[in-house]
Parts: C-alpha cells; structure tokens; sequence
C-alpha cells in the first residue's frame, strides 16, 4: 500500500470519527499524546533517552517552556521540551506550519482508543507524529504513563460532597472470547465547599452486583467524600444493597423520572397513563413532605379499586421519591433525578459506540476516564451548580 493511499484511509477513517463525536471534548487527552511526542522527539535530538547516558549525546534536556497550540480540539496548552548545549538548535515539529500534526494527533487518539493500545498500531501512528523512528519500548513506555495518568485521576483524594449522584451505563467488550455487556459506574458529586460539579470518578465491572458497586462506593469514601447529604439513584437492587452497606445514615433518593417510567408497568389500561403520570407528577410538585404524603395517600385511594397493583406499588415506592423535599426549595429540581449521570451516560455512549466492541475491560475504562476528566475539568473551573446554605442546605434534620 502507497503512502498516499495510507493517508487517504486515515483520512477517512478520521473523518467518519469525527462525524460521530469521537474526538469531542478530547483536548487533554490530545495535550498528553502531544506533550509525549514532544519529549520523544527531544530524545531523538539529543541521541539518548531520558536519564540515560552514551558517547553520542548532543546536549541536555533543559526543562520545559509553556506554549499554547490551536487546533480543532480547542486550544492545547503544551509544555514543550528545551534542549542545551547542542551542537544543533532543537524544534520540534508539532509547530510547523501547514501541519501533518493535528491530522496525526486525530490518527493516533482513535488508535490508541479503538485499538486497545495496540503497541504496534500506536507504534506506527506515533512514528507518523513525530516524524522518525520510535521504538515499540517508547511506546510502551508512553501507553503505560497514560493510563498512570488515568489511574492517579482515579484514585486522587476527593474533597467533602454534598450531595452525590449515582449511575451505571453498559458497553459491549469481548471477554474470554465472548461478547459481554461491561457494566460501567459513573459517579457525579457536588461539593461542599462551593456547590461545583465534579466527576467523582468510574469503574468497571461484569455486573451491577452489589460487591461491585459497594467496592465503587467504599473507595469513593476512602478518597474523602465524607457523608453526603443525599443519594440520588435508580432502584437497582445492587446499588440499593451497597448503599445500605456503605452509607446507612444517607437519605437516599430514587429517581423520580424512573418511578414515572416504573409506574407504567402497573397501570391496567392504555387509556390511564396520562392521567396516573400527571397524578404521580401532583405528588412531586409538592411544597413540602406532609402535603407530598397526603397527595400519596389520596391517590393510593383513587386507584384501589381500578388500578389495584398500582395503588399498592404507588404505597410503597412513591415514598422513595420523596427524600428530596428534606432539602430546601431550590435544591430539589436539579436532585430529584438521576439525569445528571444520564445525560453523561448519553456522552459516553456517543462516543463508545463509534467503537461497537471494546477489545478488553480495560479500554473501556481509559477512555471513559478521558470523556470523565475533561467533562470534570469544564464543571470545576465553569459557574457554580448549586447555592448551597450552612451548614447542609437541609430544612429539616435528618432522623
């Protein structure tokens, strides 16, 4: 295959990505990947790697100097490597003009996403950004400072939260030579300090059993949470069992979009729905919890004769919904719902399913990892997402 032909299909291939969303929001992800060709061409130049030493050394790494770059991501902001004592200047090639490097950039992120990590594909992209040789250690060596990267994000100490928001999304992975559904736990918070949204951090496992979401929530706790103030979530029976195990003194919330949608199931005719939902939303709309739990009691009435299931189902999980109207007015709307770790979901999945089937577990996690920091780097440094007042921003205190 011609080298011209090569492009074309990279080119290709690049352009179907970016159609469905691949590289959206991607700039720090594109400034590691940079940043790492950088100190390879740098190596390149002065004949050693670093801390190594030989007879053919031309100069010494001299640090690092800030420079921003524009491209199609967004603007990276990029530290690039200072060489001295060299019997020849040092640029590297990221800043020339015209530049292969972004079209480079775009090839090497989807490898590195789509491939696994494959340490020959990325081997070659590699070699396509920077210009020259790079060896299979090189990038063993880059891949493995990547997802240290990712890791060190993973587990980085947590500040108190407020109020946490809990979900699970599934993708498809081939384990054991079988495709499986991988179960992917995503985690949002609001901090205490500020009202900020922050990614608190994911994980991945085969299930949503309760041993894997309680060994999610533990290591949460570990990090430095503290006790939030409210859970919110759907009513999975795992989730539900390691939050009773992990924070027993917690307020948990279920979501009220999904006891709307639950509702349905127990509604005998076609005909009632509008109705039973509007109801259950009369319920909702409360202005506060004695007038929330009468409204419950009047409607468990109305639909004990036409709607038996559901009147009994409506007693017992409608309550479960309610733990919101401890909080004060302006809090409620944006805490009733799981949506804020939905509409997330809704990011990876875009993004995912440009892959279809993930090569391993772990792929899945790095670039969920990706889309996680950057969307939690936009809420940290954006306006704040709740007023919160002291001490909790509770109205009533919690029994």
């Amino acid at each position: 295959m011609t080298g011209h032909t090569h492009d074309t299909l990279a080119q290709d291939t690049i352009n179907t990505l970016l159609q469905n969303g691949l590289f959206e929001g991607m700039p720090l992800i594109a400034e590691m990947l940079a940043n790492a060709a950088m100190i390879l061409e740098r190596a390149h130049h002065l004949k050693v790697g670093p801390y190594e030493r030989g007879e053919a050394r031309d100069g010494q790494a001299n640090g690092f100097k800030p420079r921003g770059l524009q491209t199609s991501f967004g603007k990276l902001s990029l530290d690039v490597p200072q060489v001295r004592g060299s019997s020849q200047s040092f640029q590297t090639s990221l800043f020339e003009k015209g530049s292969r490097t972004e079209r480079s950039l775009k090839v090497a992120i989807a490898e590195m996403y789509l491939q696994g990590v494959s340490t020959r594909r990325v081997t070659t992209v590699m070699t396509k950004l920077c210009g020259m040789d790079v060896t299979s250690c090189q990038v063993s060596r880059l891949t493995a400072e990547l997802d240290d990267q990712f890791e060190q994000w993973r587990n980085r100490p947590l500040p108190q939260i407020a109020f946490i928001i809990l979900d699970a999304t599934y993708i498809k992975v081939r384990i054991g030579g079988a495709v499986r559904d991988c179960a992917v736990f995503t985690a949002i918070g609001i901090r205490r300090s500020d009202g900020k949204r922050i990614a608190l951090g994911v994980s991945a496992a085969i299930s949503e059993a309760e041993p894997h979401w309680r060994a999610f929530i533990t290591a949460l706790k570990a990090r430095g949470i503290g006790i939030p103030d409210l859970v919110t979530s759907d009513a999975h029976e795992g989730l539900k069992a390691a939050l009773r195990a992990t924070l027993p003194s917690t307020p948990w919330q279920r979501c009220q979009f999904h006891l709307q949608q639950n509702a349905q199931a127990y509604v005998p005719q076609l005909s009632m729905r509008a109705s039973v939902a509007a109801d259950i939303r009369s319920i909702f709309n409360c202005q506060d919890l004695p007038h929330a739990e009468e409204r419950l009691a009047q409607l468990v009435v109305k639909y004990e004769k036409t709607a038996a299931s559901l009147s009994k189902w409506m007693e017992t999980a409608i309550p479960q919904g309610l733990a919101v109207m401890l909080l004060a007015e302006p809090l409620r709307q944006r805490l009733r719902t799981s949506n804020m770790c939905e509409n997330l979901n809704l990011q990876i999945k875009r993004r995912t399913r440009v892959v279809g089937l993930f090569p391993n577990e772990n792929s899945v996690l790095r670039l969920v990892t990706a889309i996680l920091m950057e969307a939690s780097e936009e809420w940290e440094t954006g306006k704040t997402y709740l007023t919160l007042t002291a001490p909790h921003a509770l109205e009533t205190t919690r029994n």
